[in-house]
């Protein structure tokens, strides 16, 4: 499914002394099946612009459209449960959201409420459980005898059983360690190539942006500061910097090396690996002459 935000501010509390406006104007457009990184400093709109995914809120102004659904503040979709059920939102923590006496059933929570049948469920369980990392025997444990990763794949694990088209990652590694991180974020990936989903994540990590994503969007005081290709946008220093980001570790490292050595080496998304033989046939070439 495609987003489009056409011109749209939200206000919170309009009308009374305490009204804030946490999206201003905000314009863009996300084509099905990309994997987008929605980055910004605390107060830039990011957490109101997700809202809008899946109708929490609704625009004070302008349009958004998700689909064939559109959202405005006059319109409210008849079939909003419809649209709830082709946005997934993992939200910061979702392992504080689990609730159910065992793993199978919180996995079947969502898509009980939606409707699908026992049997769907239970295919749909079958098929994620080793998706997200998790193997069978754990079904009937208690999601709180788990441990702190495994029950965020079991969160995780209950999103997707809903079938989301669109899914909305809200920070989904915060108090993961660095391994954990990779672990996480690979498996989004892997989902998102493999389900064919319209991924929206928001996050502070440079890297994950640099890294997964095939489209940047930068807010700044809830307007739009920046938008395109990561290796367009996130090599930009002095913008960035503007608005108090920075490039990611491996562009930074890519810019010192330029700068020392007068040497043009261009990001084009090289692994560690790939880069550090970039510089080695460089060296190479300079012992040579």
């Amino acid at each position: 499914m495609d987003i489009t935000f056409e011109n749209v501010s939200y206000i919170y509390q309009e009308k009374s002394p305490f009204a804030h406006k946490a999206l201003d104007d905000l314009s863009f457009h996300i084509p099905s099946g990309s994997f987008v990184a929605v980055i910004g400093h605390t107060g830039s709109g990011k957490s109101t612009l997700i809202q809008h995914l899946n109708g929490l809120v609704r625009p004070t102004h302008g349009n958004v459209k998700i689909g064939d659904f559109l959202l405005s503040r006059e319109n409210k979709p008849k079939n909003m449960k419809e649209l709830r059920s082709k946005v997934g939102i993992v939200f910061q923590y979702p392992e504080h959201q689990l609730f159910e006496e065992t793993v199978a059933k919180d996995m079947a929570f969502g898509p009980e409420n939606f409707g699908v049948s026992n049997k769907e469920i239970q295919r749909r369980i079958k098929e994620l459980m080793p998706m997200v990392g998790l193997s069978d025997e754990l079904l009937e444990r208690s999601p709180f005898d788990l441990s702190g990763g495994q029950m965020r794949r079991v969160a995780i694990a209950g999103v997707l059983a809903v079938k989301p088209e669109i899914l909305v990652l809200d920070e989904p590694t915060a108090g993961l360690d660095p391994r954990g991180q990779k672990e996480i974020m690979d498996m989004f990936y892997a989902l998102h190539q493999k389900q064919q989903l319209t991924t929206v994540m928001v996050t502070h990590s440079m890297e994950d942006a640099v890294k997964y994503a095939d489209h940047v969007l930068i807010l700044n005081k809830g307007r739009k500061y920046m938008e395109g290709a990561p290796a367009e946008i996130l090599t930009q220093e002095g913008a960035l910097n503007a608005v108090h980001l920075d490039v990611p570790e491996i562009i930074s490292f890519i810019h010192q090396f330029e700068k020392k050595f007068a040497i043009d080496l261009p990001f084009e998304h090289q692994t560690p690996g790939r880069l550090a033989e970039q510089i080695c046939a460089i060296v190479k070439k300079g012992d040579r002459q």
